[in-house]
């Protein structure tokens, strides 16, 4: 069974809501989006490993991506559909997983130089943790964190070392025109991001 999702000139996370929709109710067979810009094919890339799914793509000459993703009955994992995501997927309130959020490059309000190094301060101080977050996670201004000339690229690497996830919105490094420039994560899309803020026991917000 094959099935196609156009979703060229839809902002994330759509095309991968789109995708994991259309995947769950399909058994097996591959499914092809089609998506206008490499954010997004990246995106759907991490969606289909993660649901053991074959992967690949191609541009066509008038810059759109056709994403072919295949699944299979018997290796691929279950897809769910984003509305029906089942309580058992949430930890319960004792749960270890801990997601640092951080939305700019400053820490606090009042003084943007001394925020600069109050950041820094916080990102040498996650990697001091005896157990450090399972997943940091940055968007808006905190894009540029994870990003060539960032002060915190090295401390971003021992924490990535150790186990911690780190991933940065898509959306964000494409507004800011440093979607080239990630130097260490993945880059991710707003309905990863939900979804990982939704499973953390706890949320450090710097």
């Amino acid at each position: 069974m094959n099935n196609k999702v156009d979703a060229v000139g839809q902002a994330c996370p759509m095309p991968v809501i789109k995708a994991k929709r259309a995947l769950s109710e399909m058994k097996s067979g591959t499914l092809e989006v089609l998506v206008d810009n490499d954010v997004a094919v990246e995106n759907l890339k991490r969606m289909a490993g993660s649901a053991e799914c074959g992967f690949r793509f191609e541009k066509d000459g008038s810059g759109v991506f056709h994403v072919f993703i295949l699944k299979d009955k018997e290796t691929a994992a279950p897809t769910e559909d984003p509305a029906e995501k089942s309580d058992a997927c949430m930890p319960c309130s004792g749960g270890s997983v801990t997601a640092a959020v951080i939305s700019s490059e400053t820490m606090g309000s009042g003084d943007d130089e001394l925020g600069k190094i109050l950041m820094r301060g916080f990102i040498f101080a996650l990697t001091q943790m005896p157990q450090p977050p399972s997943v940091l996670i940055f968007y808006n201004g905190g894009a540029r964190l994870s990003t060539e000339g960032s002060a915190s690229i090295e401390d971003l690497r021992k924490l990535e070392d150790s186990g911690t996830e780190i991933i940065t919105c898509g959306t964000c490094l494409k507004h800011f025109g440093l979607t080239e420039k990630l130097k260490v994560g993945s880059i991710s899309n707003m309905y990863e991001i939900t979804e990982k803020m939704s499973e953390a026991a706890r949320i450090l917000r710097p």
